[in-house]
């Protein structure tokens, strides 16, 4: 082997362990998924011995109106926080991107609820729920307004809400950083042109920020659909299925039903809508990249 092909050849040598070891970690268990959920397998045997069944495990689910229930609740929780979570936190970005007086201390403070684990998140919103002792109804019933069923009527609005107090610094933090890495000429440009604090955000700031939103998002979405702690915590996926998504679901039908197979078909099926989403989200986000380096570069042009 010549100097020229050693060369070449010595960045893979050198991710060659990295990628062996990916290889083990990652799609090993990935193909045992797959391959299980095409048996009828329970946990009392091993995935030898479950029996061969192909695609019934799928149809099975596919014709199943609790597994519909369940994947509708997880879009229209996933949906609703992600939506919200980025509204508010690239609010906070854009509002606070300015120099404050202790501003290091209040990034601190608005990072405390990630710190926290989800079961203590859980515990935290069930008791703030709670009917007679919680702090809502005791404040509402101060006020005069009487008394709400929060984990029952308003089941899947209350674990919304403790997701978007638990995860909008997630946003927060990350479109701050998208915020202040913008090139100061674009925006500098753009004040030179009389372009007013509005326009400044909306034709300048939020389209080069709008590759890094994208991912954030996304980031939100994949984790939003495998939600479990809280909501086992806050309703165990009551009143009914109003609560129960799709992570609880798998969950219980692998542990309570003894499904495994089916279990497996499922988590398929999650995995099938994440990638299908995470290529639309990619594939645009390329798109928006595109227009935010023309921007840029027209920006740079314009000085």
């Amino acid at each position: 082997m010549n100097n020229a092909s050693l060369n070449r050849a010595t960045p893979y040598l050198f991710l060659a362990p990295a990628l062996v070891i990916m290889a083990i970690a990652l799609l090993y268990p990935l193909g045992y998924m797959v391959y299980g959920s095409f048996r009828d397998w329970d946990p009392s045997q091993t995935l030898q011995e479950a029996s061969f069944v192909g695609l019934a495990n799928y149809k099975t689910l596919w014709n199943d109106p609790n597994f519909h229930e369940s994947l509708m609740v997880t879009l229209k929780f996933a949906c609703s926080v992600v939506t919200v979570e980025m509204f508010i936190g690239v609010g906070l970005a854009l509002l606070l991107d300015r120099k404050l007086r202790g501003m290091s201390l209040l990034r601190t403070l608005f990072i405390l609820p990630m710190m926290i684990a989800p079961v203590v998140v859980g515990l935290i919103w069930r008791y703030m729920y709670h009917p007679s002792i919680g702090l809502f109804n005791r404040t509402s019933e101060g006020l005069g307004l009487g008394s709400v069923d929060w984990l029952g009527q308003h089941a899947l609005l209350s674990v919304i809400i403790a997701d978007i107090w638990q995860w909008t610094p997630f946003i927060f933090i990350l479109s701050l950083a998208a915020l202040q890495s913008l090139p100061r000429s674009a925006i500098e440009a753009a004040k030179i042109d009389g372009a007013s604090g509005w326009q400044q955000i909306w034709h300048i700031k939020l389209p080069l920020m709008m590759p890094v939103l994208i991912v954030t998002g996304l980031l939100r979405l994949i984790d939003a659909f495998k939600v479990l702690e809280v909501i086992l915590v806050m309703t165990e996926g009551g009143p009914g299925l109003s609560t129960e998504i799709l992570a609880l679901r798998i969950s219980r039908t692998a542990t309570e039903f003894r499904e495994l197979g089916v279990a497996a078909a499922m988590s398929n099926y999650l995995l099938m809508l994440l990638l299908l989403l995470t290529v639309i989200m990619l594939t645009y986000n390329k798109i928006s990249d595109l227009r935010a380096q023309r921007a840029r570069r027209i920006a740079e042009e314009a000085i």
